[in-house]
């Protein structure tokens, strides 16, 4: 594969899992109680958690815009990013796993989490991972 058409293949998937996990943080930040449920909150609060999820998501993508910008000058920040997607999923895995018998609708909501941070894992890693081979141009 040639050097642009990995440039703009990395860029392609850190985009794509970029441009979610905004829509996600927005949709928290903007609707809180239309996710207050899923989470088992109520009260006074519940909104205000569910919208520090939503923030805590915009931070956690900080790093995106400038690697999806310019990966040749960014790559550690791609790195940074994956090993992100790997400490989110591991968390959401130990939660997960540390849920008892009637938190049918707390696991089903990490499910999700889960399922889409484990496909971002695998998107960007593996188009981090083709980035940063060499190509056989450049050995040969």
């Amino acid at each position: 594969m040639c050097d642009k058409a990995r440039v703009w293949t990395v860029r392609a998937a850190f985009a794509l899992v970029f441009a979610w996990n905004v829509l996600c943080a927005v949709q928290f930040i903007c609707w809180p109680l239309s996710f207050t449920g899923a989470y088992q909150l109520e009260g006074a609060g519940a909104a205000a958690a569910v919208q520090g999820l939503g923030v805590a998501f915009l931070m956690w993508n900080a790093t995106y815009p400038a690697f999806i910008w310019d990966p040749r000058r960014f790559k550690a920040l791609g790195a940074v990013v994956v090993v992100q997607q790997a400490i989110g999923l591991a968390g959401e895995l130990y939660i997960a796993s540390s849920l008892g018998a009637g938190q049918e609708l707390l696991s089903q909501g990490i499910a999700r989490f889960v399922g889409f941070d484990a496909l971002g894992l695998v998107l960007m890693g593996a188009a981090l991972y083709f980035f940063f081979k060499p190509s056989k141009a450049a050995s040969a």
